[in-house]
């Protein structure tokens, strides 16, 4: 029996070099990610976990004295070679740890970046906007007051907003980067069961503090370490007994971190 060909991955990352003014972040690292998955990014802060979400999208550009080399291709497409920037940062979504919400109407919040890429019609607009409130779990809270300002939402509900602003653009991937950090625990399960559902529709990159987060969420999981790749691979080897490094061990269970 011949067996299937393995599927090109979504996101291929190959030798991975970043520094901001002269000081080394990422050290060369390389790896693949599948449609349609969800890839889970832990390690202590400083390892290059952040870092590495702005290459996907360019946005390390705005960083001064940042420079990267290396490789990463979007579906076989190097992202350097990609002209128009904002497109790209249409396909690759990111949500940040903090919400930010922008000093406008919830409505206008999700409508914002269709309106500025030229989306016109009206019944169209509003059933975007429905369903990205729909997918950020929003929705029901939210839709007889869509004309109140954004800024004016709880914690918890900005963060959704800010996750249903990033599905405005109807990204193929969404990078999330410790996007549970200011909201409670109650919240961050309904965003977590928001994630699993989305998986159906994109590829997920979520960075992590919270390790049991990622084991939760994630098919398979990268331990970064001072910008280096310690492990990656599938959830149930990285938090076991036995992951392949003793450094993972340590890290999940707690031991240093």
């Amino acid at each position: 029996m011949v067996a299937a060909p393995l599927e090109a991955p979504k996101i291929s990352v190959k030798d991975l070099r970043l520094s901001y003014a002269g000081k080394q972040v990422l050290n060369g690292i390389s790896f693949e990610v599948q449609k349609n998955e969800i890839f889970a990014v832990i390690g202590p802060a400083q390892s290059g976990k952040s870092s590495l979400l702005r290459c996907l999208n360019r946005t390390i550009e705005f960083v001064p004295k940042a420079k990267a080399s290396g490789v990463i291709e979007i579906d076989g497409l190097n992202v350097d070679a990609i002209k128009n920037v904002y497109e790209l940062r249409r396909r690759v979504g990111m949500v940040a740890p903090l919400p930010v919400g922008l000093p406008l109407s919830i409505y206008d919040n999700v409508a914002f970046a269709p309106r500025a890429a030229g989306f016109r019609d009206k019944s169209a607009l509003d059933a975007l906007v429905e369903r990205c409130l729909t997918q950020a779990a929003l929705w029901d809270e939210v839709k007889d007051r869509l004309h109140s300002l954004g800024t004016k939402l709880s914690g918890g509900q900005q963060q959704r907003l800010t996750i249903a602003r990033a599905l405005s653009h109807e990204p193929e991937i969404l990078c999330l980067d410790e996007f549970s950090i200011a909201i409670d625990p109650v919240t961050t399960m309904r965003i977590e069961d928001v994630l699993k559902e989305l998986k159906r529709d994109m590829t997920i990159i979520l960075v992590t503090n919270l390790v049991q987060q990622a084991r939760r969420l994630a098919s398979r999981t990268m331990f970064l370490w001072n910008g280096d790749i310690v492990e990656v691979g599938k959830n149930d080897v990285v938090f076991s007994n036995k992951p392949q490094s003793q450094k993972t061990y340590d890290y999940v269970n707690g031991i240093f971190g």
